[in-house]
């Protein structure tokens, strides 16, 4: 495949006189860059349009919102209220937009096709949009990351290959917001990726399948391990026990880390999302029945094939134990955070996590316990490489609590910033729905809040 180096000026930019500054070296009058167009990098999009800023976004699917389509079958359990930017949305009743119902629940294909590509199609968005561009790094112009002298007053390049081709564009500040999905974790409990998982990627799923939909005939009549503990892996649950009730002979087996399968319920009934609530109680109900299988607590040390099956060797309370005869896995173990294009960013990551360092003890799973988390916005999000930020589902790393909401707050606040207005970026707000109680097991009297029990 040919190559070939090509140096482009963002079509949002200025004449070349005005984006090389004279003033030292800075770089104040480039564009500013988001990585990634989902629905947090499309609404720092629209709050820069608000301010009045120059930006590119870049994104590397073919469309905006490509990662969402991957999971496009999924009825998502936060109502449309909490779903779209509040400026996005007066973006869009500028145009011929049909605003959807704020209390329904949408699809990932309704989000795509109802929001985030109409959003992406405003005039004050559109021209500056490129997809099918992959960034394969970030860094400041000329220097590495050990240099230090006169650093603050460089642009950065950013790298990208787009159609077949290297291209290289200039920025004054960089917005990384292309999430974690994609990336998953291995169903392994020590976070490691072997071969013997890769060796029968064919019977693995890492995601959420449409189990009713195109991949229904690879589950029927199966012995099926689903591995996690969240909603997605609930998700999972829940339709499979449909095919089950169609296709009796269908085996549902639910491996879980916890100690406790009640503590994978949630609030259930007492959660301010009604239809993540519904999540718990009905997968609590599919346990209680026997419908589904549970396996817990189980650390599995590895997973291998075996005749044409999978065979899963793990630990359960101190005993080694092997599952055997499982015609499919679906692993959702959650996902965590590349940082590949990062090597030359200076940045501060917690060392757990892998969130940004100051978002840590808020979103911890193993020290953070029910509500909500508190407003964080540009301050918390701050790098030490000056005017990069990492937001959204990146921004929390492998912690698996993110909602949409708090990354539409999160680049309100860092574009304000980016903007002047830090009066506007100090002032952070956030209204999420409660998670509801911890996860409790009506049969258990005297039920505590463990501290990983709601995330």
């Amino acid at each position: 495949m040919k190559m070939e180096w090509i140096e482009i000026k963002p079509t949002c930019c200025q004449a070349e006189k005005e984006l090389k500054d004279t003033n030292n070296g800075e770089s104040k009058h480039l564009p500013v860059a988001i990585i990634g167009a989902g629905p947090v990098g499309l609404a720092a999009a629209a709050h820069l349009v608000r301010y009045n800023q120059q930006f590119i976004l870049l994104e590397s699917g073919s469309q905006v919102g490509a990662n969402i389509l991957t999971w496009g079958h999924v009825r998502v359990f936060s109502p449309w209220r909490y779903n779209i930017d509040k400026f996005a949305s007066k973006l869009l009743k500028k145009q011929d937009w049909n605003e959807p119902d704020l209390n329904e629940l949408p699809t990932g294909k309704d989000l795509v096709e109802q929001y985030l590509k109409p959003l992406a199609n405003t005039p004050e968005i559109k021209n500056s949009l490129f997809v099918n561009t992959k960034v394969l790094s970030i860094s400041r112009k000329s220097m590495d990351k050990m240099k230090t002298a006169n650093r603050e007053k460089q642009p950065f390049v950013i790298i990208a290959e787009q159609n077949r081709e290297f291209k290289q564009f200039e920025v004054r500040a960089v917005i990384d917001a292309t999430g974690t999905w994609g990336n998953p974790n291995p169903a392994n409990s020590n976070g490691i990726w072997l071969k013997g998982e890769e060796g029968i990627k064919n019977q693995i799923f890492y995601g959420i399948p449409d189990i009713l939909g195109v991949e229904k005939n690879r589950y029927l009549n199966k012995r099926v391990a689903v591995i996690g503990s969240g909603h997605s892996a609930i998700n999972s649950l829940l339709e499979l026990a449909k095919i089950k009730d169609e296709y009796p002979a269908t085996e549902i087996v639910w491996v879980l880390r916890k100690e406790r399968v009640e503590n994978a319920y949630g609030g259930e009934e007492l959660d301010a999302l009604e239809a993540r609530g519904d999540l718990g109680s009905r997968i609590h109900k599919l346990v209680d029945s026997g419908v589904v299988q549970v396996i817990t607590p189980f650390m599995i040390q590895y997973v291998k094939g075996k005749n044409g099956k999978i065979e899963l060797v793990g630990e359960t309370k101190g005993d080694l134990k092997t599952y055997s005869d499982i015609d499919e896995m679906i692993v959702n173990t959650g996902n965590r955070p590349d940082f590949s294009i990062l090597r030359e960013v200076r940045t501060s990551i917690d060392t757990a996590t892998e969130s940004v360092k100051a978002l840590a003890p808020l979103i911890d799973p193993n020290i953070h316990s029910c509500g909500t988390v508190r407003p964080h916005g540009e301050k918390e999000l701050r790098q030490p490489e000056k005017d990069f930020y990492i937001v959204g589902a990146k921004s929390y790393g492998r912690a698996p609590t993110f909602l949409m909401a708090t990354g539409y707050e999160q680049v309100r606040s860092v574009v304000a910033y980016l903007s002047g207005d830090y009066g506007a970026s100090e002032k952070v707000e956030l209204e999420l729905p409660e998670t509801g109680v911890c996860s409790t097991n009506l049969k258990v009297t005297n039920a505590s809040c463990s501290s990983n029990s709601c995330c």
